[in-house]
């Protein structure tokens, strides 16, 4: 059965916490939250059976989470402020793909996060525009309502056959209704675009592991050295995976192997 934490705003976030030990929340990115990624539901449990406590979220706009007035990258990092309240201490934080730019803009806003792990955050060039225009754009498929439109704009610049193959999956309508949704990912993504990401992430003191797959996109492993350069503590790591996927036990066993590390 889910649990709850209350956002500032009052939007309820449903989560599960499985295991003992210190916390660490999943960020999930676009198009994820627990009934619609066996993945990283798998992950939590045996990330959890290494001695952690996992906290599973639906961000505010998916799953039982769907409630929300508002869906801008402030409302989303309230929400890791509940849930780390509701962990009782300061937490570890993984982030799957724009999930891993929410993570850095939670951390430099100065909630109490201990360690990050980040998986093939996609960040575009720094100092580069495009991320911006990606959230303009999305916001005037947003305002014009259409679900269809919103993810077809949101996954354009990915390879076409992970549009084409979502379009034909039984999953499109939930997908479709996950747009609002978006608006964090897109907004956090322009967000380290910014301002030189040095100073943007200064105030980052939690250790930082920047994770690609051996086979991935020529947009991440840059990307991945861009977060290792730009906080305090970065590192970069490469695991066995593909697709901009991985393996529940091989990314379990990653995160925990670097929590230790830190302990």
């Amino acid at each position: 059965m889910s649990s709850f934490a209350t956002s500032s705003d009052g939007t309820r976030i449903a989560y599960d916490a499985d295991g003992s030990g210190p916390p660490v929340i999943l960020v999930g990115g676009a198009m994820q939250f627990r009934g619609f990624d066996s993945n990283t539901v798998a992950m939590a449990k045996l990330l959890a059976a290494r001695g952690y406590t996992v906290i599973n979220f639906d961000r505010r706009g998916r799953g039982e989470s769907a409630q929300a007035p508002s869906f801008t990258l402030a409302d989303t990092i309230e929400d890791l402020r509940a849930l780390i309240d509701a962990a009782g201490a300061p937490s570890a934080l993984f982030g799957s793909s724009s999930g891993g730019s929410i993570c850095l803009a939670a951390a430099a806003a100065g909630l109490p996060v201990t360690a990050m792990v980040l998986w093939e955050t996609p960040l575009g060039e720094e100092l580069g525009t495009d991320s911006a225009a990606n959230l303009a754009g999305l916001r005037e498929k947003l305002a014009a309502g259409d679900g269809d439109d919103v993810i077809a704009y949101y996954m354009k610049d990915m390879p076409p056959e992970w549009l084409e193959g979502a379009r034909s999956s039984p999953g499109w309508p939930v997908m479709t209704s996950m747009g609002p949704s978006l608006e964090a990912d897109t907004e956090s993504l322009a967000w380290t675009q910014s301002a030189p990401r040095a100073e943007l992430w200064a105030s980052i003191q939690a250790p930082t592991l920047a994770l690609v797959g051996e086979q991935t996109l020529p947009i991440m492993p840059p990307a991945a050295d861009s977060i290792a350069a730009n906080v305090p503590h970065g590192s970069t790591g490469v695991i066995p995976a593909a697709n901009h996927s991985w393996e529940p036990d091989v990314m379990a066993t990653r995160i925990a192997a670097f929590l230790g590390s830190l302990a």
